[in-house]
């Protein structure tokens, strides 16, 4: 049940479904059903973060998001957690309670909440944010998604800044490692790069090739796990942006993108058709040896040396396509 003072933080806190549109962000995007498909998933996060500001606690907004189409529960998922996020640097512990509770099969998206709720706190409070979550496997290797979550809620909400001026913010000691926080940022941007442009590889990849060419690697990751999680492109068209990639030297860092997208929705117990496409075809692999690449280079949870364990797992991952010639697996 909504409060009034949460119905008010709503008024105050939540963006209206129409400023995370494509049309409303002035985006370069022709309508498209595909088009509307991609951007019912900001409006989804949308609306999981009015149900998570203005709520008295979780139960209400568990039985709020049972109500959202499988496919895009996560997104709904990541708004609330990013609206618990806000909540609970303040007080409380409602983010945990929720990714804990029925938020688990959504926990790699949970990340990418908590992220968005960085864009919108200042940086003192970042270091109590991340909630105890090691009752879950993956924590806190894969808590560099928040940092994602921020990169791609800055080059969404301010793309001038970030996206056509390559703004890059100061580093920040995330998981004791500040040397690899941009680069975590630019795998969020990448992310971003899909949205802005309405899943066209063509533009998507030119995109890419107006940064500087260090950050590229990273940015192409990022366009391969949006492509592979929130579809947008036909099996040609992720076929040419994989053609693309290939030709730049990038074809494994996309395919580092699609193995965690993949993952992602594999945990989430829900692998819809487009992700099967994707699969293929920036991957070479079909949904089951996807997961299983994923699940045999995972990294230990924790370690002291100058590089994250999440980046550890990717070097794996990218060392499996290095060796091997990333196709379509129906091709001979």
């Amino acid at each position: 049940m909504a409060t009034p003072l949460g119905s008010l933080r709503r008024l105050l806190l939540a963006p209206s479904l129409h400023s995370v549109s494509f049309a409303g962000r002035e985006f370069p995007v022709t309508p498209t059903p595909a088009t509307a498909r991609l951007e019912a998933i900001p409006q989804s996060v949308v609306i999981g973060f009015e149900w998570g500001i203005e709520t008295r606690g979780t139960a209400e907004v568990e039985r709020r998001l049972a109500m959202v189409e499988p496919e895009l529960r996560g997104f709904a998922y990541e708004g609330a957690v990013m609206a618990f996020t806000v909540r609970d640097a303040v007080r409380g512990h409602r983010t945990r309670e929720l990714v804990l509770g029925s938020g688990r099969p959504h926990f790699f998206l949970a990340y990418i909440g908590i992220g968005f709720a960085m864009a919108r706190l200042p940086r003192p409070l970042w270091r109590k944010i991340l909630p105890d979550l090691d009752d879950i496997p993956f924590h806190p290797t894969m808590s560099w998604l928040a940092v994602d979550g921020y990169g791609f809620d800055r080059a969404y909400f301010d793309t001038a800044r970030w996206v056509d001026g390559q703004y890059r913010p100061a580093p920040y000691p995330w998981d004791g490692h500040p040397g690899y926080f941009l680069r975590a940022v630019d795998q969020g941007i990448g992310r971003a790069l899909w949205f802005i442009h309405g899943g066209r590889a063509p533009a998507v990849a030119a995109a890419v090739e107006r940064f500087t060419e260090d950050r590229r690697a990273d940015l192409w990751s990022g366009v391969g796990l949006a492509a592979t999680f929130a579809g947008g492109a036909t099996a040609t068209e992720l076929a040419g942006l994989r053609d693309t990639a290939g030709r730049a030297g990038y074809a494994a860092d996309l395919a580092i993108g699609a193995v965690f997208a993949i993952k992602a929705r594999h945990y989430a117990e829900f692998v819809p058709e487009h992700t099967v496409t994707a699969a293929s075809e920036l991957t070479g692999l079909v949904i089951d040896e996807a997961v299983d690449l994923a699940d045999r280079t995972e990294v230990e949870r924790t370690g002291t040396g100058l590089v994250p364990q999440y980046e550890l797992w990717r070097r794996n991952i990218r060392a499996h396509f290095m060796s091997a010639v990333v196709a379509p697996s129906h091709e001979e």
